[in-house]
């Protein structure tokens, strides 16, 4: 016994030692190293390559690649006046701070437009070199340009010019009484250099420029392309001929010399500008948050120019005109080797007769198994929490959720946080027939929403004219949670209906964006979300919280001690494993609190759709972390977070992404999934992405993303998966009751 107990006793001090060596070696490792880091703006960069990965993929279908090409020019006008304004706006105010990656603000701007020359670059290669010759060899389908038009389609097209176009046009000469126009943001316009025609005769109109008063030899004009009018005029064509089109500055390049009579056209460039963007709005001065918002709006057109698109084959001295009068750097001006600004592509998508070049297996979105159209939303979430993945499950029972609130004589109350909301939100719609019907309605419209602003405004003055209570958003943050809470008075009292969920009140979004959300009618969940309104529209904070975990409160701590719970698990021996899926990854706290747990032996598996600013695959550091990103037919939206608990897992749904703004700067909520078949739902969403060979990419130990090794793989594509899945469970739901309701269906807290 003896011997045994000395053995017992070495080997619990040999533990012991080792314990002490790697937490002493824990000490000496600084997670917060920029080695250990991406900048946030080239993994953005890298996010948007691989979604132009997707329009270079010649097992898509061709005009799905249109489309994938265009999003990456839509992304890029906004990554350019938000993001790269931003860094213009530190290099201006002369910020010398480092970012997480040890990167300046001058730094970041100059590898961002280093970066971007390349990714444009490869843009037009695409365009140039596979879909253009693509859609006139496979779809019959051919851009043309004006000296390639038959004399018929060029009778055509003058035509079309005469009536529809030239009354519209404004051509804006530059002199020294008509200063350069304010080219707005985003615009298509052409330049041109003129001259005065020698037998044009004098001119009253006609300035003087130059020195000592001499007339100018050379003058600048600008015209606007009208962006009311489509960009793409189809041609005519006998039935069973290819489609041919022209784009509209074509027609408006070509017909420069009517609108500048009496000179001479020397070279025209079609050019387009980019603007800062980000609203600066100092919310403790601003009296009225509306007014404030809408003031800066009218701002937002004639921002500083951070970016000037021309066409490669520009005149230099045109070229240097514009630069001077827009005062942009040799870095900032991109020269486009095709069309300027792509986002038309999507227009060309949604022209008729050519459905065989698009995707149809994904099915449309299906029913809720436990929401039968036409079904009363209430009596379904008394049987039990119902969750929702969309769009491969419909939108639809959360606009009837609303809807039904809305003339439901026992419903008191509707309160919901608006973020962003179609053009026709029939959301929008039924909370003001909601307070015409007298009941009482709280609705927090963020008016901070992203390029939403005007749009946000113009529904808050509505909703506040139907009735409704309306709040413009907290200052200094963004309301950036999902959630709506409806009060129902039934034969047992009061009873609380919660809707909480990853992705926008928008049912338009709702059929392009993978989001989860729930039902439930759980008395803790009502106190939460009651408590969250109250503190939304006065200054009210519960005692206590029961189910939900709010930011910028608590949710940052709670998200580290999650993680590093599951690094104590792992030390001691027990199930550590983490599964999250989110937009974006680079708060510095949870990189740290992952880099620990990685350290620890946690095996880390997240699903990060855009920006991921740590690296995988760092000895002793990041070996146990994978990342993957997937892009696909819709766009990936939701955040979902496991975490295996020594045993005992724990999921959860959040609004947040593991980002400083969501944490830090937005009110957002994070919710448990408790019911165990929603667990089993919500965690079968995760590894089946995580299982996904055909949409997904996985990150290496260089921090770049490649495609995911099918070896000895079954082919699975989660995207199509979930769409099948939920169309088998919509055919099976049809074959049950599920409308009749008992008392005894009600849940309980401890169901």
């Amino acid at each position: 016994m003896a011997v045994q107990k000395t053995a017992a006793a070495e080997a619990a001090e040999t533990k012991k030692a080792a314990a002490g060596r790697k937490a002493a070696a824990e000490k000496e490792i600084n997670y917060r190293d920029p080695k250990y880091y991406i900048n946030r703006e080239l993994s953005w960069l890298q996010f948007n390559g691989r979604v132009l990965g997707e329009a270079r993929r010649h097992d898509i279908r061709l005009f799905e690649r249109l489309k994938f090409l265009s999003i990456t020019s839509s992304n890029l006008d906004e990554f350019f006046m938000v993001r790269v304004a931003s860094l213009k706006d530190m290099e201006h105010a002369g910020y010398k701070k480092t970012d997480i990656a040890g990167m300046t603000a001058s730094q970041q701007l100059e590898a961002v437009l280093k970066a971007t020359h390349d990714f444009v670059g490869l843009q037009y290669s695409t365009y140039n070199r596979m879909l253009i010759p693509a859609l006139e060899q496979e779809a019959g389908l051919v851009v043309k340009q004006y000296e390639d038009l038959t004399p018929e389609e060029e009778a055509f097209v003058e035509q079309y010019y005469g009536e529809e176009v030239y009354p519209v046009l404004t051509p804006m000469a530059v002199d020294s009484s008509r200063p350069f126009p304010l080219v707005r943001n985003k615009t298509l316009n052409i330049a041109a250099l003129l001259t005065r025609r020698e037998d044009a005769g004098p001119s009253i109109l006609r300035a003087k420029r130059g020195k000592k008063g001499e007339a100018s030899e050379i003058d600048l004009a600008v015209v606007q392309v009208p962006s009311g009018l489509n960009r793409i005029v189809v041609l005519p064509a006998e039935e069973g001929k290819p489609v041919r089109v022209i784009l509209l500055e074509e027609i408006v390049r070509h017909n420069m010399p009517q609108l500048f009579m009496h000179y001479n056209v020397l070279t025209t460039a079609v050019f387009r500008v980019m603007r800062n963007a980000d609203l600066s709005i100092d919310e403790d001065e601003a009296e009225d948050l509306l007014k404030e918002i809408e003031k800066q709006l009218r701002r937002r057109q004639w921002g500083e120019a951070i970016r000037l698109e021309v066409e490669s084959s520009i005149d230099k001295r045109l070229l240097t005109a514009l630069q001077k009068e827009l005062a942009v750097t040799d870095s900032e001006v991109f020269r486009i080797d095709g069309p300027l600004d792509l986002t038309f592509l999507m227009k060309m998508y949604g022209l008729e007769g050519f459905d065989d070049f698009k995707e149809h297996r994904y099915a449309k979105p299906q029913p809720v198994p436990e929401i039968p159209a036409g079904a009363n939303v209430f009596e379904c979430i008394r049987r039990g929490d119902i969750f929702m993945h969309h769009p491969y499950e419909t939108f639809q029972p959360v606009v009837d959720f609303v809807a039904q609130a809305a003339v439901d004589p026992d419903v008191l109350a509707i309160k919901q946080t608006l973020y962003r909301v179609s053009g026709n939100s029939p959301i929008i719609a039924a909370l003001a027939k909601a307070a015409e019907n007298g009941k009482q309605v709280m609705v927090l419209v963020e008016l901070k929403a992203r390029f939403d602003e005007e749009h946000n405004i113009g529904w808050a003055k509505m909703l506040e004219k139907a009735g409704c209570h309306v709040i413009y958003g907290l200052v200094g943050l963004k309301t950036h949670s999902k959630i709506t809470l409806v009060v129902r008075r039934e034969e047992d009292g009061i009873r609380r209906y919660v809707h909480l969920a990853t992705g926008n009140y928008n049912d338009s979004t709702a059929k392009l964006y993978t989001d989860v959300g729930m039902f439930t009618c759980r008395e803790s969940y009502g106190e939460d979300a009651t408590a969250v309104f109250n503190m939304l529209s006065g200054y009210s904070e519960p005692n206590h919280w029961n189910r939900l975990t709010l930011a910028p409160l608590w949710l940052k701590d709670r998200f580290v001690y999650l993680i590093g719970r599951e690094a104590e698990h792992a030390k001691a021996g027990e199930a550590a494993h983490i599964m999250a899926k989110m937009n974006s990854l680079c708060d510095p706290d949870i990189m740290e609190a992952l880099y620990r747990a990685s350290a620890a032996g946690v095996r880390i598996e997240l699903i990060v759709r855009g920006i991921c600013c740590l690296r995988v695959g760092i000895p002793g550091i990041s070996e146990n972390i994978e990342v993957r990103s997937i892009v696909g037919n819709f766009l990936e939206h939701s955040r979902i977070f496991y975490f295996e608990n020594g045993g005992s897992p724990e999921v959860y749904a959040a609004s947040a992404d593991w980002m400083p703004r969501n944490l830090d700067r937005r009110v957002e909520i994070m919710f448990p999934l408790e019911d165990p078949e929603i667990q089993k739902k919500a965690i079968h969403i995760l590894k089946t992405e995580l299982a996904d060979t055909e949409q997904a990419r996985v990150m290496n130990a260089e921090g770049e993303y490649e495609r995911v090794d099918r070896r000895g793989k079954e082919p699975v594509n989660s995207q199509l998966q979930f769409c099948n899945e939920a169309v088998a469970a919509a055919a099976v739901a049809t074959h049950k009751d599920t409308r009749v309701f008992t008392p005894e269906m009600a849940p309980s807290e401890d169901k």
